[in-house]
């Protein structure tokens, strides 16, 4: 493992021998994965890591968005090459030597044997397909190889057992192959089963955080996000002056993402949590909004039952905007996005949001399609924070550049609730 400090490579036995330090610059290693179980992180990786999500340490980011960013390089870089054609041939090549060498005088024995291994490759690969470990284009990937390792098994057993004469044979390809192609295409059918979960263990995950920081810095890593209920002193310039727009967030968490990074600076808009955070300014700055008759408000949410309740809660509440006094756009996650193309996107699923999604109230169910609800109450949700700092600012960006013109044929906005509404949502999530 390379010290992240002189990037000398230390073997086990040298980290051991100092003590998990280099031998060269005596730098600490936070990790030792041959101590690991499950998940072995080493310090390169960890650090790779690190500087990717931040972008070269230019921009902030929530332990969230790490965990999520570990977990699928994690998945990405651990493709078991045993789900695949070439591993399957790997396996059989040397496997049919010795079970031929093995089977020299009865070749029925042959013929058992390569089926045992088989068809223990076949239903390993089947399991790998529904597992939610692997990432979805992965689990899609194995369901493949099932079919194509069935046309292979049908073409060439049957081609075998008819130049040996062998009707047992036949039998064993025919039945193997067509299971195969059977189970293989059943995964593939089987689009709403999208869900995934996590490799990385959350308590394993928080005790890397805290050793990397006892280590090393870790400068980027938003803490929790806290404030004061305390009212800060704004001067009467600046309150005299209103913003156009304003970010509203259903979790603190991204609020303060977004702050930290400036965004609202870079946008000139202002940024709030429907949850009142940052309580310092939050009175000052809905005072300075009000005043503006043409501020457009942006909702951003999660895609789950509550966040898509974050728009309904804008334009009913009294603490908001009730009585359609701001123009409000809805550019957070929507289920229809995910299930038209969100194949890339880390879906997950809990009892909890299932039992929510079954309660949501019809003001809000009349805005979303049938397969939309029926894919929420399945327990389905996707996170912002599921995606990385720069991309997630880049989407916010082309949202709201993208709702300039309002009205207009070339708007990618979509108003709801006729023309009397004044509610729009983003059709595309990136």
């Amino acid at each position: 493992m390379k010290c992240i400090n002189c990037q000398t490579d230390n073997k086990l036995k040298e980290r051991t021998a100092w003590g998990g330090r280099c031998f060269k610059c005596r730098h600490q290693f936070a990790f030792e994965p041959t101590a690991m179980t499950g998940v072995k992180i080493t310090d390169p990786m960890f650090a790779k890591a690190i500087a990717n999500i931040s972008v070269n340490d230019t921009l902030f980011f929530t332990p969230r968005q790490l965990f999520y960013f570990l977990d699928q390089r994690w998945k990405l870089k651990n493709v078991d090459f045993l789900h695949t054609v070439q591993g399957y041939i790997m396996i059989n090549i040397p496997f049919g030597f010795l079970a031929a060498l093995w089977a020299l005088v009865l070749k029925e024995i042959f013929i058992f044997v390569m089926l045992a291994i088989n068809s223990l490759l076949v239903w390993k690969t089947f399991v790998a397909s529904r597992s939610a470990k692997h990432l979805y284009k992965h689990r899609q990937i194995f369901a493949e190889t099932l079919q194509n390792w069935g046309k292979i098994v049908l073409v060439c057993g049957i081609g075998i057992s008819l130049l040996s004469s062998s009707f047992l044979l036949f039998l064993v390809s025919c039945g193997l192959g067509i299971l195969a192609i059977y189970l293989g295409t059943r995964k593939i059918e089987n689009q709403p089963a999208k869900s995934q979960e996590f490799t990385i263990d959350s308590n394993q995950f928080q005790d890397w955080i805290k050793t990397w920081k006892e280590i090393n810095s870790l400068t980027k890593l938003l803490p929790d996000p806290r404030d004061t209920n305390e009212n800060a002193a704004v001067s009467p310039d600046v309150s005299a002056y209103s913003f156009d727009r304003l970010v509203v967030c259903d979790r603190p968490e991204i609020a303060q993402f977004l702050i930290t990074n400036n965004f609202h600076f870079e946008n000139n808009c202002a940024i709030l949590c429907v949850t009142g955070y940052p309580q310092s300014i939050f009175d000052t700055t809905m005072e300075m909004l009000r005043r503006n008759p043409d501020l457009k408000v942006y909702a951003l949410h999660d895609c789950s039952p509550k966040g898509l309740g974050l728009v309904n809660q804008l334009r009913t509440s009294p603490n908001w905007f009730p009585d359609n006094s701001a123009i409000i756009i809805d550019i957070g996650l929507l289920p229809r996005q995910i299930i038209a193309g969100g194949d890339n996107m880390f879906v997950l699923s809990s009892k909890q949001n299932a039992q929510d999604a079954a309660q949501l109230p019809a003001e809000i169910r009349q805005d979303l399609f049938s397969d939309e609800l029926k894919w929420l109450e399945l327990g389905n949700y996707v996170e912002l924070e599921s995606f990385s700092p720069q991309k997630l600012i880049q989407i916010l960006n082309r949202g709201i550049a993208g709702s300039r013109d309002l009205g207009s044929d070339d708007s990618s906005l979509i108003l709801l609730g006729g023309t009397e509404s004044s509610i729009y949502v983003v059709d595309s999530f990136g």
